[in-house]
This record gives C-alpha cells, sequence and structure tokens, in this order.
C-alpha cells in the first residue's frame, strides 16, 4: 500500500478529536495522519499534546485554506503519494478510506467522498444550494460532481505539488472546478457521513446562502479569469 496522510484540521474541537484520531491509530494504524491545529480557543492543543497526538499548530485562527495548504506542503515535503481530507467533528467515517483508495489507485487525481454517488440527494435548502453549485460547475466544465461540497477528498502527489507550488486556494467546491478545468482527473465514491457528535457547525442558515451565492460566482465568473496550472 502506498502512503496515505490523513490531514485532520481541527479548529475549537476539543470535545470530538480524540475520537477521531484514537478510531484511525486503532482501527488503521497504516495511516499516517496530521492535525492542523488552526488556533483553537477551547482545549484542542491541550487535547492533543496530552495524546502525544501528531499536531502542528498555528498560534491564531487563519481558516481552513491555510491549514489545508499546510498540510499539502507538509506532505509533499515528506514523499506521501496520497493525504485525504478528514474533519476532526467525527462526522467522516474512516473506513471509506479504503474505498476512496482503490478508486484513486485508477488513475484519479482527486477522488470524494460523496453522500450522492450512487444516493438521491434529499430536498432541503441546503442541498438545494449543493444543486446549484453542481449546476454550475456542469455548465463550466462539463463534468457533473453530485457532492460538490463533501469535505471527505483524497488527493494524488500532483495535486500536493499544485497546491504546494502553484495555487494558494482552499479545498472548495470552486478549486475543485478549477482544476477539472485544467484538465484534473475527479471522481466520486459512495460514503455515509454521521451527524457532528460534539461542538457547534459554524454554518448558520445565513451563512450557508452566503457561502453559496460566494461559489456559484467563483465557478461561473472567476475561474475564466484564473491562471492555467503550470
Amino acid at each position: 500500500m502506498k502512503k496515505v496522510l490523513v490531514l485532520i484540521p481541527a479548529y475549537n474541537e476539543a470535545e470530538s478529536i480524540e475520537k477521531v484520531v484514537d478510531d484511525l491509530r486503532e482501527n488503521h494504524p497504516y495511516y499516517d495522519y496530521l492535525i492542523v491545529n488552526d488556533g483553537s480557543k477551547d482545549n484542542t492543543l491541550a487535547v492533543c499534546k496530552k495524546r502525544g497526538y501528531h499536531v502542528m499548530t498555528f498560534p491564531v485562527n487563519l481558516g481552513l485554506e491555510c491549514g489545508f495548504i499546510a498540510g499539502m506542503k507538509y506532505a509533499y515535503r515528506k514523499g506521501y503519494d496520497y493525504i485525504v481530507q478528514f474533519d476532526a467533528d467525527g462526522q467522516h467515517i474512516s473506513d471509506y478510506i479504503s474505498d476512496i483508495y482503490e478508486e484513486i489507485e485508477m488513475g484519479y487525481d482527486i477522488v470524494i467522498g460523496s453522500r450522492f454517488a450512487t444516493e438521491k440527494k434529499p430536498a432541503s435548502l441546503r442541498m438545494l444550494g449543493s444543486s446549484m453549485i453542481s449546476l454550475a460547475i456542469k455548465i463550466t466544465t462539463g463534468k457533473t460532481i453530485k457532492d460538490p461540497t463533501s469535505g471527505m477528498r483524497m488527493y494524488n502527489r500532483k495535486c500536493m505539488e499544485i497546491f504546494s507550488k502553484d495555487i494558494n486556494y482552499g479545498p472548495e467546491p470552486d478549486t475543485i472546478s478549477y482544476l477539472i478545468r485544467n484538465d484534473f482527473k475527479v471522481s466520486e465514491v459512495q460514503v455515509e457521513m454521521k451527524e457532528r457528535e460534539a461542538g457547534k457547525s459554524y454554518l448558520t442558515i445565513s451563512k450557508s446562502i452566503s457561502y453559496m451565492f460566494k461559489m456559484m460566482t467563483s465557478i461561473l465568473l472567476v475561474q475564466a479569469f484564473r491562471k492555467k496550472v503550470g
């Protein structure tokens, strides 16, 4: 098996981080992991230090993008073949990493752990936003991405190099769209996700709507002005 790093960005996840990391260490010891503590104001860092976890920490909250890029650079320098973006809130199920790994070994650059690869997307305001983002990606790239907002994704070494050297974008749907436009191969694998078990999501209804419009604007208007990769 090739070298896989599980990247776990964490902001105020003291209540869930132990369960997430202990599951990985006990059930999937062949995966390495790195927690990026993004300036948490709770006891996330203290828990990580007490348990002897592998952690990179920022003194202040810099946002998901910075933690993601830092993880990409770390994985690239350390010679990992694949990196998995994995939530610290307990929603992602580690058993699916092997399914995603098998898919990316088929020659893809990015594989998304998708809630809707084979399952129907439920009708809700939040899922309406997801569907609109999917439509925008389809219009601009010709590629159907059924779960563009999934935070569980595996990237290959080519992506690590690009994120480490050439682009400074976060792990968002508009970046996936941008990479597809640059001929990166993207696939989806059906996964299940759990409800958040602890802590509080930062996504309120108003923030979700704002996020949707931001992504739509970026995908439909901004993408054409981004420089080509390489």
